[in-house]
């Protein structure tokens, strides 16, 4: 019976690294849309958006199944849920890539500005990777890196919105555009927030604490 339980655990690991990488993709590619105005990799953003929501509710049924059929110890419960808030944050990741992709389709961003968001979606992308990282290693060490670098992704939409204050006073004509870019920098800031989620549930199936303390 446990060793059912473990290759189903497995398989969780698995789809929880392949729901992984389409959120990775998602932000990459809608990135790349914005930055070279490429309409056909927007649209394939949205498809990818719809491969992550499937993802979801595939992970949810076998989370359930794991539940209600193996009888899982507490700390089994514990990696259970907290998959199960993770793939929730995953999902939004996916639906923030591709508001990116939508807004990409309208704005030509220049050269200066194409540096900001790039290092802002570099490090999103980072802090995905390494929380889903942390969770299949079961590494805690990993998911508080992963939580004090959201830091640096605030310092980044915080130098973006500095710099487009200040392009709307000089050029006030160009007020759509820097709204647009702020909402684009505003989506990468709250990925990196659904990654720090991610590795604070991270945190609560290895530990039993969340952001410190009990639930």
């Amino acid at each position: 019976m446990r060793s059912k339980f473990d290759e189903q655990l497995e398989l969780l690991n698995v789809e929880l690294i392949k729901m992984g990488s389409l959120c990775e993709d998602a932000i990459s590619s809608a990135v790349r849309a914005l930055l070279e105005n490429d309409r056909k990799l927007a649209q394939d953003v949205f498809l990818i958006d719809g491969e992550i929501d499937q993802m979801e509710r595939d992970i949810e049924s076998l989370c359930m199944k794991l539940l209600l059929q193996q009888q899982p110890v507490a700390s089994d419960l514990r990696l259970i849920s907290s998959a199960i808030k993770m793939i929730s944050d995953m999902e939004r990741i996916g639906d923030q890539a591709s508001d990116i992709a939508e807004i990409s389709e309208f704005i030509s961003v220049n050269e200066d500005d194409k540096r900001l968001i790039g290092d802002m979606s570099n490090a999103a992308i980072r802090m995905v990777t390494r929380s889903i990282d942390s969770f299949v290693r079961r590494d805690i060490e990993l998911a508080y890196d992963v939580i004090e670098a959201d830091d640096a992704v605030d310092g980044l939409f915080d130098r973006v919105k500095n710099v487009l204050i200040t392009t709307i006073s000089n050029f006030p004509d160009r007020g759509g555009y820097c709204l647009d870019l702020l909402m684009i920098a505003k989506y990468l800031e709250r990925i990196g927030d659904h990654a720090t989620n991610i590795a604070e549930w991270v945190e609560f199936s290895i530990t039993g604490l969340y952001k410190g303390e009990p639930l």
